[in-house]
């Protein structure tokens, strides 16, 4: 999960958002198999990139070396071994590189409706009514295919280990085992392939806007904000029982939540925690908080990802019918564009709880902290 902020207001866009969306959704393919957003990599390459993660996309021009400073792990986690990943999930990855991902992945033009906390949101660069830019996508069919071959290994494994468990989605091995090594080493791999990826995606959202707007970089003020992780298993220092531990924590659903003073954190944050960023659905808001010691004492430094859904997917495709939701979101002021009526009808505002009692639960709690509402104009889904 990706946040931009930007100079404009919502004044300087506004007239111009259906341009805005559609240079968007014409730079970034989007949808299941969508490629060709830049060259198809040999293999070689490929390998580099899932070495290197984001730092990759900036050696190539894609953004600045200033983002890698704003993205969790700066963008590379240790460890990647791209020979454990398949020759199957390499091909399905050589192409999509800049590319935006089916389902509940998204490109997004949102405005700060509300600020709730002035000091974390001027160390942010979010100001009321200021244009921010959201992305949600990850490794595409690369990180499929990783946990789809791995998920196969692991069922294998359970019975090696004795363990039984009554979904084969829980499928595990032993942290230490070879199996639980050579699934990290593909894990990290298919991390660093999804950095890139959203490196690549906010350089070609900010040619859409400089273009469109035919307006300076300057003029413009993209800056990253933070990116940040919502499905993935990495070592961390934790306490547990009294001491200090190195644990492996696995987020499924939920997104990291450091507090302030945390190394981890950025130091232009540090003072004030770690951005955590939580999407609603298309139509109301998705919300920027901070990270909090609370998280560190009850939740391993995470919090929830997303307002999650309320209605499956199959039951939305049947309650949408034939309503025209393109026509109901531009009724309520967001312009979507999608290459299909499917993942409009399957992400429709019903489908997902409401963000703003979701949220409250977070922040009462203690686990994250309100900074900002952000409320959507146009969405680009897959």
């Amino acid at each position: 999960m990706r946040l931009i902020r930007t100079s404009l207001v919502l004044e300087d866009i506004r007239p111009r958002i259906r341009e805005l969306v559609t240079a968007i959704y014409r730079k970034i393919p989007t949808g299941v198999g969508s490629e060709g957003a830049i060259a198809d990599l040999p293999l070689g390459e490929l390998d580099r990139l899932l070495l290197s993660g984001a730092e990759w996309s900036v050696q190539r021009g894609f953004g600045s070396s200033q983002d890698l400073q704003f993205i969790e792990e700066s963008g590379r986690l240790e460890g990647a071994d791209p020979a454990l990943v398949s020759q199957r999930a390499k091909e399905r990855g050589r192409s999509q590189v800049g590319t935006l991902g089916s389902g509940n992945h998204f490109l997004e033009i949102d405005f700060v409706e509300e600020v709730f906390d002035s000091e974390a949101a001027e160390a942010m660069g979010l100001t009321e009514k200021s244009v921010c830019l959201m992305i949600h996508s990850g490794s595409r069919g690369l990180g499929y295919q990783v946990c789809h071959d791995h998920l196969t290994v692991m069922n294998v494994a359970m019975r090696k280990y004795g363990f039984h468990l009554p979904d084969r989605q829980l499928a595990c091995a032993p942290i230490e085992s070879p199996e639980g090594q050579q699934y990290i080493g593909a894990m990290y791999a298919a991390a660093n392939y999804a950095w890139a990826n959203r490196q690549v995606m906010t350089h070609l959202m900010e040619e859409a806007f400089l273009e469109t707007l035919n307006i300076s970089p300057r003029s413009l003020g993209y800056r990253l904000v933070y990116d940040v992780c919502h499905n993935i298993a990495k070592m961390e220092t934790h306490v547990m029982a009294g001491k200090s531990r190195r644990l492996l924590v696995h987020r499924k659903g939920a997104t990291r939540a450091f507090p302030a003073g945390h190394p981890q954190v950025p130091a232009a944050y540090r003072r004030v925690g770690q951005p955590v960023l939580i999407p609603g659905d298309m139509g109301t808001a998705s919300y920027v908080l901070l990270g909090t010691e609370q998280a560190m004492a009850q939740t391993f430094g995470s919090s929830c990802h997303g307002a999650g859904r309320r209605k499956s997917r199959k039951q939305a495709m049947k309650e949408a019918g034939k309503r025209d939701l393109f026509e109901e979101m531009e009724k309520q002021g967001v312009v979507v564009m999608s290459t299909g009526r499917r993942t409009i009808a399957e992400e429709m505002p019903e489908a997902y709880k409401n963000i703003d009692e979701v949220i409250d639960v977070v922040h009462q709690a203690g686990i994250s902290r309100k900074v900002a509402r952000l409320r959507p104009i146009g969405c680009v889904k897959g």
